[in-house]
């Protein structure tokens, strides 16, 4: 049992939600998916956001679709031209790592999006990822440079 504000003990956590208090010893349960649902209720990276407003949700689903496609081009893109740029390889490899850890990162905060279960979260992580491979890797525009990076296996 948790003590509560007033020092008196509150009712346990049920199982498959979380409690959240306000301050004013009120609280609210949060119902965490474990399965795809629909619906654009979610908690998305951050709690509370992007909340019941269905204008914040569109948002939220384009900031994952943008994310998902800029994994891509840095995937898949040649940032660094050619080494007379640089005045030794140590400074390329510097540039690449900072690339790589970019990269990754933002492949984080897409499947830390993609942990909310949400259809809609999935399906623009998906579109933004295929959409990406077209205009950055496919042959429809006869992208044939190697990339800076390899690409992220699974």
């Amino acid at each position: 049992m948790e003590m509560g504000e007033s020092g008196m003990s509150s009712p346990p956590i049920p199982s498959g939600g979380i409690m959240h208090g306000n301050g004013n010893g009120i609280r609210h349960k949060m119902m965490m998916h474990m399965s795809f649902y629909w619906g654009n209720k979610a908690e998305i990276l951050f709690r509370q956001w992007p909340g019941d407003q269905t204008a914040m949700y569109v948002l939220a689903l384009l900031f994952v679709f943008v994310v998902s496609i800029l994994v891509e081009w840095l995937s898949h893109s040649r940032l660094i031209r050619s080494s007379k740029y640089y005045s030794n390889n140590f400074t390329a490899g510097l540039i690449q790592s900072l690339l790589h850890l970019l990269r990754v990162g933002l492949a984080y905060v897409v499947m830390l999006a993609l942990m909310s279960f949400n259809v809609g979260v999935f399906l623009a992580a998906i579109a933004g990822h295929a959409l990406g491979f077209f205009f950055f890797a496919s042959r429809a525009f006869n992208n044939d440079a190697a990339s800076d990076l390899p690409p992220i296996t699974c």
